[in-house]
């Protein structure tokens, strides 16, 4: 790697840099925190949380001491609970709706307490559910992330024999792969997913779902010992596969790459999109993530916050965020954007970036903004301008019908054209967090049993 893409902060300075901005509470912060909930009836938290967990019984729990009962009640209405106290915009969700906040001006901290039940609940051996009954019908499901996982788990408490397919070589999705390392770690979504896995749920990683091939793929059928290690080694599997194996298929596969600038230098090294970025940061090999000295990040969603923040906290000496609208315009939540101000991170609005300069490596990047058109000096850029939809996988793949933005068409059961096809997440939402995934994972494993 060249050094110009090199951190220059120790290994231990980023470690300090990528400690989680919210800690875990203590048990006399949490018997505190829960003490002040008014256990309202018909409680406005519970409507502004998109799985409605029982938000007033999880935090009497707590106050009880009956922490195994809170994570029951938590991960019964979400299966991955863990992940959204961490990564929720609980401002805008349960904490936006705490009665406590109108009268006192300070919500409970509903996500820290969630926290602190579902911690407790994955650092025990003590499964929390078991696998239904058998009731010898078999769902394949097509993704890792929130929507697969949640409809995984209520589908195995239902007695169905439950695989996922995921192309990446760790399960979770963007729960493991996409969310800022300071807000949740790569162990924290696997101990998820390991929680789904004890309910004998089987995930087939570095697994990509494809069309009929012209030579023959390997079996996907059986677990023995085998046939898993002949699995693993077929990186390609036709649908038809898993339309012959499954009984019903799930599709959870969110969407799909970041869209391109359309400008010229876009192939230039040291341009990169901020999902791979972040994938990159989510290994924690510090000393090999490569990182420029004026870095540049085109958007302002909250992904694009992430990758600001996080590069900052990499040692990039500039960091400037580029939006081609006002601050006011901008879809990333307040309370993320004045996380990247704290950062220190600089701010173009009204600005657009018209084509990024260099010989082989980049150097600069010349913007269209209210002041004209200039150069700022550059040798990284980081696109986080929204992700494309994968219309070619449902169409020509899967079969299925899709609406004037590419997001599947689903019915009230969460399912497709096909009959036998269901699906949920962002492939079907066009994008929205984790717990908007995981709810529709939830509808779609009501809709398959029903």
């Amino acid at each position: 790697m060249p050094d110009n893409f090199r951190s220059p902060l120790s290994v231990g300075e980023i470690e300090a840099n990528f400690a989680e901005i919210d800690p875990a509470m203590t048990p006399a912060e949490a018997a505190v925190e829960a003490g002040r909930c008014l256990y309202c009836y018909d409680a406005p938290c519970m409507h502004a949380c998109p799985t409605h967990i029982d938000i007033p019984s999880f935090i009497k729990k707590i106050a009880s001491g009956n922490l195994s009962g809170s994570a029951r009640v938590i991960f019964d209405a979400n299966p991955i609970g863990a992940t959204c106290a961490r990564v929720c915009p609980v401002d805008v969700l349960c904490e936006g709706a705490c009665v406590e906040k109108t009268l006192v001006q300070k919500p409970i901290e509903i996500g820290r307490l969630q926290r602190y039940a579902t911690d407790h609940a994955l650092s025990s051996d003590k499964q929390i559910f078991t696998k239904g009954e058998s009731n010898g019908k078999s769902v394949g499901i097509i993704g890792s992330g929130p929507a697969g996982l949640s409809c995984a788990m209520y589908l195995a408490r239902l007695g169905y024999d439950v695989t996922i397919y995921d192309r990446n070589e760790k399960p979770g999705g963007l729960d493991t792969y996409g969310m800022a390392e300071y807000k949740m770690s790569q162990a924290d979504s696997l101990a998820e997913v390991g929680q789904i896995e004890a309910l004998g749920v089987l995930i087939r990683t570095n697994t990509r779902i494809v069309g009929d091939l012209s030579q023959p793929s390997a079996s996907i059928g059986g677990s023995e010992p085998e046939k898993v290690e002949e699995f693993r080694m077929q990186k390609d599997v036709p649908i038809r596969e898993l339309r012959d194996s499954h009984d019903v298929l799930f599709l959870a596969v969110g969407i799909g790459e970041t869209r391109k600038l359309g400008i010229e230098g876009e192939e230039l090294d040291g341009v990169l999109d901020a999902l791979e970025f972040i994938r990159q940061i989510k290994t924690r090999n510090w000393k090999d993530i490569r990182i420029g000295r004026n870095v540049a990040v085109i958007g302002a969603g909250n992904t694009a916050i992430d990758a600001v923040t996080q590069a900052k906290r990499l040692g990039a000496e500039r960091v400037t965020l580029i939006y081609r609208r006002a601050e006011k315009d901008a879809p990333a939540y307040a309370y993320e954007m004045e996380l990247a101000k704290k950062d220190g991170v600089e701010f173009l609005w009204n600005t657009m970036p018209t084509a990024i300069g260099g010989v082989g490596l980049l150097s600069s990047l010349r913007v269209s903004g209210p002041e004209g058109e200039y150069e700022i000096p550059c040798d990284m850029v980081i696109k986080a301008i929204g992700q494309t939809k994968m219309t070619p996988f449902f169409s020509e793949v899967c079969g299925i019908a899709t609406d004037e933005l590419g997001r599947v068409v689903v019915n009230e059961r969460m399912q497709t054209t096909d009959p036998m096809i269901f699906a949920g997440g962002d492939c079907v939402n066009g994008g929205a967090e984790a717990v908007d995934a995981a709810q529709m994972g939830k509808l779609a494993a009501i809709g398959i049993h029903r």
